[in-house]
């Protein structure tokens, strides 16, 4: 499990990372919240320790910014001093999904990371995986990076092919089959649909994903 701790107070951190190495956890450590922000943006998390008191940026107003502006669902449990049920309450308006109060004992800090997780992978087995990018064959949601990426009915018919059929190649006649049947539209439409896929899949990240093969069709894979 890869894990967040989004904490100013060093010693609690040193603290985190002594017991959750001796349990296989890889944990990444932020100690204010533009730097938060930063790792929660470029790397995909099972879950996030949150505390509220933080310089930069408060722990309300990240939660806040990761739900609603980067549409990231990624668990997240606030850590924090306040214990009052207004505190928790702003807490999980904020997106929050579960809340523990200083000073805490590192055993149940462990129980609640794993049932975060728990429940964020029930649906395990519904899921299509390339890299970091992942569909959700249940909702059809689609994330990569722990980000949320929306597509049309066609880019979600497309992509489903590709990671269903991935590494291998898609041939351009499977895909414009998939989408027109014997009806299809005339111009380069497919192209069309291809160039917003790769805008919304790839354009926002380092990697490429999908990758043309020249007059046979498309793949998806993190290798070229």
């Amino acid at each position: 499990m890869r894990v967040l701790i989004i904490e100013d107070n060093r010693d609690i951190c040193g603290n985190i990372a002594a017991y959750f190495e001796k349990h296989c956890y890889v944990m990444d450590f932020a100690y204010d919240g533009i730097r938060a922000m930063h790792l929660a943006l470029t790397h995909p998390f099972d879950v996030i320790v949150l505390d509220l008191m933080l310089p930069g940026m408060d722990g309300l107003h990240f939660c806040q910014k990761l739900r609603a502006d980067a549409k990231i669902r990624t668990p997240v449990l606030m850590l924090t001093a306040r214990d009052t049920l207004a505190d928790k309450l702003k807490g999980f308006e904020a997106g929050a999904d579960d809340y523990l109060v200083k000073p805490f004992a590192l055993q149940e800090l462990h129980a609640r990371l794993q049932a975060l997780y728990n429940r964020s992978h029930r649906n395990t087995d519904n899921l299509l995986t390339v890299g970091d990018l992942t569909m959700n064959m249940s909702t059809l949601q689609v994330h990569r990076a722990g980000q949320r990426v929306d597509l049309n009915p066609a880019g979600i018919k497309i992509l489903q092919r590709l990671m269903e059929e991935a590494p291998s190649v898609v041939a351009r006649d499977d895909l414009e089959t998939l989408l027109w049947a014997d009806e299809r539209p005339d111009g380069d439409a497919l192209r069309s649909h291809m160039y917003k896929l790769r805008q919304a899949i790839d354009r926002p990240f380092e990697n490429q994903l999908i990758h043309t093969v020249h007059r046979i069709g498309y793949r998806i894979a993190e290798d070229a």
